[in-house]
């Protein structure tokens, strides 16, 4: 199950491994100050591990359906309606969910003290793949927040 990623950026180009724009995009979120090679290291370091620890799949797919478990289908956003705010749920963009998947399995990861970060990247990605973790928490609280206002759905645009 291929997980379906558009890209915004027409020059996206895939990783060389797994031939990958996901796997691009995600070493692009996780390299700082512009050390592409130190952000690609550690990506293929946790997927080392994970194929290690997790034999029946391979690697690649088991990030992808940990990313696939992560990403929000709906969310709440600020609408301001006669001098009071609401929390409107809405439908989440389809590259905003992966951003936000992304966005939140990186946190969940930089968030271990005490460990390497290829190794917090791992777990945090084995973890969103068995449904559990951080990231997962994460994506569990933003529905159930949506799902607590689902009465001021009428307020949506």
């Amino acid at each position: 199950m291929a997980l379906k990623y558009k890209s915004t950026e027409r020059f996206l180009k895939p990783d060389p491994v797994y031939n990958s724009k996901l796997v691009s995009k995600f070493i692009g979120s996780l390299m700082k100050h512009g050390e592409r090679s130190v952000a690609e290291k550690i990506f293929y370091e946790a997927l080392k591990i994970i194929e290690g620890k997790i034999a029946d799949k391979g690697p690649d797919e088991v990030f992808e359906q940990a990313l696939g478990n992560v990403k929000p289908v709906i969310e709440v956003r600020s609408r301001r309606v006669g001098g009071m705010t609401y929390q409107v749920p809405t439908e989440v963009n389809p590259q905003r969910q992966v951003s936000l998947a992304i966005r939140w399995i990186l946190e969940a990861a930089n968030g271990v003290k005490g460990r390497p970060t290829h190794t917090a990247l791992a777990n945090e990605l084995m973890d969103a793949y068995n449904k559990q973790g951080s990231a997962f928490t994460r994506r569990e609280n933003t529905h159930r927040m949506a799902e607590a206002n689902r009465d001021f759905a009428h307020f949506a645009r």
